[in-house]
C-alpha cells in the first residue's frame, strides 16, 4: 500500500507531501510550514498512521518550501536533502521572506545539509525508490522526484497544472526550464501523475496537450 498525503501551507499555498508505504517508513517532501502550529497537522497524521519519517527531501530552497525544516529536525531529527546548487538561496531565507511578504517576523534556523542530491541519485524508503531528476530553470538546483513503482512525480515548482515555475528570480532561466521539462519529464509515461509544489495534481500527458508554455 502506498499513500501520498498532501498538506497545504499558507500564506503561499505550498504543497507539502508525506509519502509512506506498508512498512510505515515515510518521506517528507518540501515542508513549508511557517509555524509549529502549521506543522502540527503533519505530526498528528504521522502519529495516527504510526509512520517513521526517514528522509526530508527538498525540491528547491525557496522560502515557501523550506520554512518547516527546523520543525522536522526538532521532531524527527532529519536534515534536509537537496541539491548543493541551492546553497546560495538557502543562506538568504530571511531576505526572501522580506522580499515576498514584507516582514521580518518569521525566524528561521538554517540547518546543515544532509545528503546532497544529484541527477539520477536514488532515495529509498520502505519498498519504494525515488529517482532524483535535476530540472534547473526555476532555480539552479531544482529537483523532481520520480517513483516508477507508483508512476508518480513530485515536481516542486518545475511543472504545474497548465503552468511552469517562474523564472524571473535569481538562478531562474526560462529556456533552461523548458528544455529540462521536455528532456526529462516528457520522457516519463503520459499517465504519470504529477504532484506539484503548488496547486492541483495533473499528469504528464495532460501537460503535453494543454500546458500553454509547452505545447508550441
Amino acid at each position: 500500500m502506498f499513500i501520498n498525503k498532501v498538506f497545504v501551507n499558507y500564506p503561499m499555498e505550498e504543497n507539502c507531501y508525506v509519502l509512506s508505504d506498508s512498512t510505515r517508513e515515510a518521506v517528507i517532501i518540501d515542508c513549508g510550514c511557517f509555524s509549529k502550529a502549521d506543522f502540527q497537522p503533519i505530526v498528528d497524521y504521522i502519529n495516527s498512521e504510526s509512520l517513521n519519517p526517514v528522509h526530508l527531501l527538498c525540491t528547491h530552497f525557496h522560502f515557501d518550501h523550506i520554512m518547516g525544516l527546523p520543525y522536522v529536525k526538532e521532531t524527527y531529527n532529519l536534515l534536509p536533502e537537496g541539491s548543493a546548487l541551492e546553497e546560495k538561496m538557502y543562506k538568504i531565507v530571511p531576505q526572501q521572506v522580506k522580499l515576498f511578504l514584507g516582514t521580518n517576523a518569521f525566524d528561521f534556523n538554517q540547518l546543515p545539509f544532509g545528503r546532497q542530491l544529484e541527477h539520477d541519485n536514488q532515495v529509498s524508503f520502505g519498498h519504494h525508490v525515488l529517482q532524483v531528476i535535476h530540472t534547473p530553470g526555476h532555480s539552479e538546483g531544482g529537483l523532481c522526484f520520480y517513483c516508477k513503482e507508483e508512476n508518480a512525480l513530485w515536481s516542486g515548482d518545475t511543472l504545474f497544472r497548465q503552468s511552469i515555475g517562474r523564472t524571473d528570480l535569481p538562478g531562474g532561466d526560462f529556456k533552461q526550464l523548458i528544455e529540462n521539462i521536455r528532456t526529462h519529464l516528457w520522457a516519463l509515461p503520459d499517465d504519470t501523475k504529477v504532484y506539484p509544489g503548488h496547486g492541483p495534481a495533473t499528469t504528464i500527458g495532460y501537460e503535453k496537450a494543454y500546458n500553454p508554455y509547452l505545447i508550441y
